[in-house]
């Protein structure tokens, strides 16, 4: 009987442990995707307004694969801002809940704190690719 008992808790705290580490994945995922974004659009456009033009084309001719991420900018946005929607939810649910157990839930915590950080972190790069590509152009022409 007890070691049955062992096993179960065994058991339960590998899932959990596992649980936790794909909770630390997800802000990961979440960090990247939208970063695509700011690598894309802002990027080139902060680089040629403080005047380094040629380190944005030297950039650009080195790694080719930014330009076809900005001619598809419409559908990059759009995933990312689909994913970040998903994260969201994901971090914010209602039926989100920690294990009883005080050290894995120190672990569910600091998981939850990491990927709300994450969160707010890949946000703030989405708008800023949205602002560089989308916004700042017509507010240029609007101030003048």
């Amino acid at each position: 009987m007890l070691i049955k008992v062992s096993m179960m808790k065994t058991t339960i705290m590998s899932d959990v442990k596992a649980k936790t580490f794909e909770q630390g994945r997800w802000g990961w995922f979440i960090l990247f995707t939208s970063s695509t974004t700011l690598v894309c659009c802002a990027m080139p456009i902060l680089l040629v307004s403080l005047g380094f033009g040629a380190v944005s084309a030297s950039i650009f001719s080195t790694l080719p694969f930014l330009v076809t991420i900005a001619h598809y900018k419409e559908l990059i946005f759009a995933l990312s801002a689909m994913i970040l929607v998903l994260a969201a939810w994901a971090v914010f649910r209602a039926n989100r809940a920690c294990p009883a157990d005080p050290g894995l839930a120190a672990q569910c915590e600091r998981a939850h704190r990491f990927n709300k950080y994450a969160l707010f972190t890949s946000l703030c790069f989405w708008f800023i690719g949205f602002t560089a590509a989308y916004l700042a152009l017509p507010i240029y022409h609007w101030l003048n």
